[in-house]
């Protein structure tokens, strides 16, 4: 039998069902959007894209859409017009839960039973209709909610994973509960029952009156939201601004662009939100609390390594190139670590690694993210820091620390190499300069220029143009370094920074972008001698506290 797929709450379901179709939530997250970008504009949101590709692909044949937003009604007519669809139909919805809305809406209901039936030659089953509802029993007990925009299974499934305590998805797509309508013999009554009913579901974002979504954050046992956005997507995002700084519970905001590609990206984000929820000092066997103590913090750029002894005193650090493998790259700066201060791997008592590398690392007793192991670490450094900037090789973010060095809050930019180390190396290349000179060259600017790209690629082609107008090195440099604050700086207020503040990674080695980020913030950063050992510092530290 074929399969009559949807992507919205609002979709009448039981009536299809009826009619005799079989339905099923479209969950599909392609790899990309090889298809749907031949047809549909770059800038739709990943959402409609993703319903486009899946009927491109032949995976579709029967779609009924409901035109939650513009993407999904322009989605509806690229598939009218290059689509092999057998059965399409869009549900045009109003905006409003009353009134005049719930006589529209039994009209298109009753115009869908027509052309549904026709497709499929049959008639309206009562039975099958009163049978197709059912409630979703209430989530019971400690738990986690997935909120915001439609959510996949291929990420809900990471979030399950990585999540220490049972996670509901309480998503757009995924919260629908509509109650049984009362039994009438007429279809045009019956049909306006069920319209009201589907209508006075919980709202979703584009309703005009969505107060109701309260209740999403209200339930008992909750005790944290992971709030998903979809990139190009206002809706959700409006609502995540609107509550991230009301609610009393743990928040983790994660963006998708509905592809699976996303998802390795997410998985440290996740994880570092789970280490909040479950005690990371407990190991799986005791451990002895004598001897020596290493953490690996494996980055794209660099692997660090710190060895402690039981005292916490710091007996040995490295930093070597990652190379090709962080597996290989974490057992060569181990070992060099070991052989700087004297000792063999049967010294170490307990090994913890972080990092993006972190999951391929053979060697270790545990690993946790490098979001909590700065954390760790800055507070180790200096116990005033409140908040840490840390710009690596890769990504950028700002971790917000309880008074006892626990992570508060965090923000990430891990999607684009624009302001981070990377973006520095290539910048350096391009104007044919080393890293020692690109850090200080920018201290002595005059002519204040402004690098407005956002996208690594472009600000090189604007470099290059900058270069050909004959404008200074230091003007440039400067810009550049104006450019990594800008992120930075934005950041910090995003993560709701607080001073004192602590600057670690590769970056803060880059006297240039330490000045810039210290003028936008108006006040001096703490930067540590050890401040690019700073993750492999608390994750050594965590392997000296394992119990």
């Amino acid at each position: 039998m074929s399969i009559t797929y949807h992507v919205c709450k609002y979709t009448p379901i039981e009536l299809l069902t009826a009619l005799g179709g079989q339905c099923a939530l479209l969950d599909e997250a392609p790899e990309n959007f090889d298809l749907s970008d031949q047809v549909a504009h770059p800038n739709l949101c990943g959402f409609g894209k993703s319903v486009i590709q899946a009927a491109m692909a032949g995976h579709v044949k029967e779609l009924v859409l409901v035109n939650c937003c513009d993407t999904i009604r322009s989605a509806y007519d690229i598939l009218k017009t290059f689509g092999q669809l057998d059965f399409l139909y869009l549900l045009d919805l109003l905006h409003k839960q009353e009134g005049c809305s719930i006589q529209h809406v039994r009209d298109q209901l009753m115009d869908l039973a027509q052309a549904y039936s026709t497709y499929k030659g049959t008639q309206f089953d009562r039975e099958l209709f009163f049978s197709a509802f059912h409630a979703a029993p209430p989530k019971t007990g400690p738990h986690l909610a997935v909120l915001g925009a439609k959510m996949g299974h291929h990420l809900f499934s990471l979030v399950e994973e990585t999540m220490p305590l049972p996670v509901e998805n309480a998503t757009c797509a995924n919260n629908r509960s509509v109650a049984k309508p009362e039994d009438k013999e007429d279809f045009a009554a019956l049909m306006e029952d069920y319209a009201r009913n589907l209508l006075g579901q919980l709202p979703c974002m584009r309703m005009t009156d969505n107060t109701a979504r309260r209740a999403l954050y209200n339930t008992p046992g909750l005790e944290g939201i992971i709030y998903h956005t979809l990139q190009f997507c206002d809706y959700y995002g409006f609502e995540y601004a609107a509550v991230r700084n009301q609610l009393p519970i743990p928040l983790l905001k994660i963006e998708s662009d509905g592809t699976t590609q996303s998802r390795e990206q997410l998985r440290t984000r996740l994880d570092a939100f789970a280490e909040g929820f479950i005690p990371l000092l407990k190991g799986d066997l005791p451990m002895d609390k004598h001897g020596y103590f290493a953490g690996i913090d494996s980055g794209s750029a660099t692997t660090d390594v710190v060895i402690l002894d039981q005292d916490r005193n710091l007996v040995s650090k490295v930093i070597l190139p990652t190379g090709a493998g962080a597996s290989n790259g974490a057992q060569r700066a181990l070992e060099q670590a070991l052989q700087q201060a004297g000792l063999t791997q049967s010294d170490l008592a307990a090994t913890v690694t972080t990092g993006y590398g972190r999951g391929v690392i053979q060697t270790g007793n545990k690993s946790v993210t490098e979001i909590t192991c700065h954390a760790k670490g800055a507070h180790f450094l200096n116990p005033a820091v409140r908040t840490v900037i840390d710009i690596g090789g890769q990504d950028s973010k700002v971790i917000r620390l309880e008074p006892d060095g626990s992570v508060a809050n965090f923000v990430m930019n891990d999607k684009c190499a624009a302001g981070t180390g990377r973006f520095l190396e290539m910048m350096a290349r391009t104007l044919e300069l080393s890293l020692e000179e690109m850090s200080t060259i920018g201290l002595t600017w005059k002519e204040e220029i402004t690098i407005s790209s956002m996208c690594t690629v472009f600000a090189d082609s604007e470099v290059v143009s900058l270069v050909a107008q004959n404008k200074a090195l230091p003007d440039i440099v400067h810009g550049l370094n104006q450019s990594v604050a800008t992120r930075a700086t934005a950041l910090f207020r995003r993560a709701g920074g607080e001073t004192p503040c602590m600057m670690t990674g590769g970056v803060s080695r880059n006297r240039g972008v330490v000045s810039a980020i210290e003028e936008k913030l108006d006040q001096p950063l703490f930067i540590h001698p050890d401040a690019q050992l700073c993750g492999a510092l608390g994750a050594a530290l965590f392997a000296l506290e394992l119990s």
